[in-house]
C-alpha cells in the first residue's frame, strides 16, 4: 500500500496472472474522482495475452460502481478514525491565520465532540479573533510546546454557543481530571462562564 489516504495498490491473482491493481482518489472541484489501474500483464504468455485481450476495454462498469461505493465508506471511516486519533491526545496544534495571511500555531486541550473535535479557551483569545475572521485552520498532533507530532492537516473551525461551550468544559473536566478542574475553576472565578468559548473543529473531506 501506498499513501493509505489517497492511493492503495495490491496484487491480483497472485501466482497465476501475478498484475497490479491501484486504485487512487484525486480532489475534482468539490468532489473526489477514483482512477482505477491495472497494470503487469504479461502479454508473452497465453494467460496473460487472454487476461489483457479479455479486459481491453476496462472493468465492468457494475463492479466499478461497487468498488467506488465500498472505498467512499472506507474514507468517511479513515476520516472519522483521524478525529479519533486527534481527540485521544493530549494536544492538538491549532493553526489560524491573521489578517494577512501568516500562520500562528497554538497548543490547546482537544476533546471530541462527534466526528468533529472540541477545543475550548478564552473569549477574547487572539485565536478566536482571527477565527471569527477566517475559518480554515491547520490541525495535528502536538506537544505541551506546541512542537508538531504529527501532520497537520485542513480543517474549518466555527466558534461555539455557551450550550455546547458548557459541553465541553464537561469533556474537558472528564478527560483531563484534577487539572483540568482546577484550570476550569481558575477560570471561572477570573471570567465567570462567559469569558470562555469553544471551539468546533472539523477536518476538511
Amino acid at each position: 500500500m501506498t499513501d493509505p489516504e489517497r492511493m492503495i495498490s495490491y496484487t491480483f491473482a497472485e501466482g497465476s496472472l501475478d498484475t497490479t491493481i491501484t486504485w487512487r482518489l484525486e480532489p475534482e472541484g468539490n468532489g473526489t474522482r477514483l482512477f482505477l489501474e491495472h497494470a503487469g500483464f504479461d502479454l508473452d504468455s497465453p494467460m496473460g495475452k487472454a487476461a489483457f485481450d479479455g479486459m481491453g476495454r476496462g472493468w465492468p462498469a457494475r463492479r466499478y460502481r461497487s468498488r467506488t461505493r465500498r472505498y467512499v465508506i472506507s474514507q468517511a471511516t479513515m476520516d472519522h478514525t483521524l478525529t479519533a486519533r486527534l481527540a485521544s491526545g493530549k494536544y492538538l496544534l491549532v493553526t489560524s491565520y491573521r489578517r494577512n495571511g501568516s500562520p500562528v500555531s497554538t497548543p490547546v486541550w482537544v476533546v471530541q465532540d462527534g466526528t468533529a473535535l472540541g477545543v475550548w479557551t478564552t473569549a477574547d483569545s487572539w485565536k478566536v479573533k482571527r477565527i471569527r475572521h477566517r475559518a480554515d485552520v491547520l490541525v495535528g498532533p502536538c506537544d505541551l510546546r506546541g512542537n508538531p507530532t504529527g501532520e497537520q492537516v485542513p480543517a474549518t473551525a466555527e466558534i461555539c454557543d455557551q450550550t455546547v461551550t458548557a459541553r465541553y468544559r464537561a469533556l474537558i473536566a472528564r478527560k483531563y481530571g484534577l487539572i483540568g478542574r482546577l484550570t476550569l475553576l481558575g477560570s471561572r472565578l477570573r471570567r465567570g462562564l462567559t469569558g470562555t468559548v469553544g471551539i468546533r473543529i472539523s477536518l476538511t473531506e
